[in-house]
């Protein structure tokens, strides 16, 4: 056991000062599930064709004037273009009928009237508002990506910083950027304003997300810890995301939705006077007199007596070793002989799953006529998810769980392209596994790389991780883009790229069972022990296994 938690282990783990930050904590990730797959709907674009003016043609020929595609074997009305206006206008005129002619051999024009949009699922999008379609069509995942882009920046920047400056500053600041230009998106004038604003909205979105993980990462201990890291954190974003389609059922109209999903974080803002630092960073930091004000305080509310001095035989037995954590960066993570390794493989994960997991997520409103249903199954998926991600945090090793969840949920990709288009509920079902099975990945890979630093850089390597996943999480909107050129190109690419990086996984050192590291030493020492992790012999009670890891 660490000397950290040898040193608290007074205040013992479920307490009212646990249970409120455990509410606290859990809770402040609602908004995240909210809001950052909030473009499926707001960026969602319903059916349409290209507009006609009020002319004097039959209704036949106002019909007809639009031609008729096959998109993946199936008839639907050109989105982009429509027969010549002027030519069908003599064709009336002269009397002929649409079946008197050859319609495929009328010239087309683009859509130079506008778009006539559906209305049968939403009042109004950003693509209807803004015609984000046809040759803007682009702008549609790009959006998304410019979001991402915003989550990858505040990722890698406030990993450092919470390292720095602590983690209870970073979060607050770091949600109150998240509320704050997701609720200016709704007024935005054109689309450039609206997706500068969402790139300033990710600067905030999964920061505040990380930064609160790692704070109960460092605060909680023994099964608290283990819950908090799956069922907490997790469980709060996937009530966030089964939220979502509710409020965009009955909100139709995407300005509105925008002030409903920016609402919630504010709600959090005012936490700020009862929500602790953490004991940890500010013992790395040599701030030993407020780490022990929060500790007795702590102890108070616990109703247990706390030692005149807490943490004096922590900082005497630790102090040396710690002189030199303020010189380490993120530079570090990959030219240090100890961490290069994990960090590599460690990135090549969090890409790979960040990537599926964003792609099924944002192509849940393309699976069904009703978009809300599907993106409903989609978020409550994620629950057992979470609950399996508990299971397995708790009771099995890491690298076989890791392995085996992105291999399944590659393979299973890999099989709907064997399914007959008539049994399409197989299909999504398949697709629905391999969600269930990425996010047991993405669950996972908090706790597996918290786990696997020591305390002075483990946001920073947290951050970093997160920052290279959003390298995938850009990516994702054009994924299944690619299904233009073949239907079930998007399921091959990630089915492949998912079965492939979980060989990597094997080279990674297994932290089941193992204290948290403090420092490199001890992550060094872990490091060895991991090799002979099979043979270690270990504590006959899980419960007891875990009293010092995630």
């Amino acid at each position: 056991m660490s000397n950290y938690d040898e040193a608290t282990a007074f205040l013992g783990n479920w307490g009212r000062f646990q249970k409120i930050l455990f509410f606290i904590l859990s809770t402040s990730v609602i908004p995240n599930g909210l809001g950052i797959l909030s473009v499926v709907f707001i960026v969602d674009s319903p059916k349409h064709h290209c507009s006609v003016p009020e002319v004097n043609l039959t209704e036949e020929w106002l019909q007809a004037i639009i031609p008729i595609n096959v998109v993946n074997g199936v008839e639907e009305r050109s989105r982009c273009s429509r027969y010549r206006l002027d030519v069908v206008m003599d064709l009336w005129a002269q009397g002929s009928a649409p079946g008197d002619v050859n319609l495929t051999q009328l010239q087309q024009e683009p859509c130079v009237d506008g778009w006539s949009y559906s209305k049968d699922i939403y009042q109004s999008t950003l693509v209807t508002e803004f015609d984000l379609v046809c040759g803007d069509q682009w702008k549609q995942p790009f959006t998304s990506t410019l979001y991402f882009i915003g989550v990858l920046i505040g990722s890698f920047i406030s990993g450092q910083l919470s390292d720095r400056f602590g983690r209870k500053p970073i979060f607050f600041i770091t949600l109150g950027m998240q509320a704050l230009f997701t609720f200016l998106q709704m007024f935005s004038s054109s689309w450039e304003m609206y997706a500068a604003l969402m790139f300033f909205s990710g600067l905030g979105q999964v920061a505040n997300y990380v930064a609160a993980f790692v704070l109960g990462v460092e605060v909680f201990s023994g099964n608290v810890q283990t819950a908090y890291t799956t069922v907490g954190v997790c469980l709060g974003f996937a009530t966030g995301y089964m939220l979502l389609p509710l409020c965009a059922y009955f909100i139709r109209q995407w300005r509105f939705l925008v002030l409903v999903v920016s609402l919630p974080g504010a709600v959090f803002i005012p936490l700020w006077w009862i929500t602790p630092e953490s004991p940890r960073w500010l013992l790395s930091q040599g701030r030993v007199e407020e780490a022990e004000d929060i500790v007795k305080k702590a102890a108070v509310m616990n109703k247990v007596n706390a030692p005149s001095v807490i943490f004096e035989k922590y900082m005497a037995e630790e102090n040396t070793a710690n002189k030199s954590h303020k010189r380490f960066t993120v530079i570090d993570l990959y030219l240090n002989q100890e961490m290069r390794g994990p960090s590599l493989i460690l990135a090549l994960i969090w890409f790979t799953v960040a990537m599926g997991y964003y792609g099924l997520s944002l192509n849940t409103s393309k699976l069904s006529t009703d978009p809300f249903l599907a993106c409903f199954i989609s978020a409550a998926v994620e629950v057992p998810a979470y609950i399996a991600c508990w299971f397995a945090i708790k009771f099995w090793p890491r690298r076989p769980t890791v392995i085996s969840f992105m291999i399944l949920g590659g393979v299973a990709l890999l099989t709907i392209q064997a399914v007959p288009p008539s049994l399409s509920a197989v299909s999504f079902a398949l697709e629905m596994f391999g969600k269930f099975c990425f996010t047991i990945t993405a669950a996972m890979a908090y706790p597996c790389t918290a786990e696997m630093y020591p305390t002075f850089i483990r946001n920073t390597a947290t951050g970093t991780c997160s920052t290279i996943s959003r390298v995938g999480t850009s990516i994702a909107p054009f994924i299944f883009e690619l299904s233009v050129h073949f239907k079930y190109l998007p399921y091959l690419f990630l089915g492949s790229v998912s079965v492939t990086s979980a060989i990597s996984v094997l080279f990674l050192p297994e932290t089941f069972g193992h204290p948290l590291p403090e420092t490199i030493d001890d992550m060094h020492k872990f490091k060895r022990l991991s090799c002979s992790c099979a043979s270690q012999k270990t504590l006959s009670n899980p419960v007891d296994v875990l009293e010092t890891k995630l």
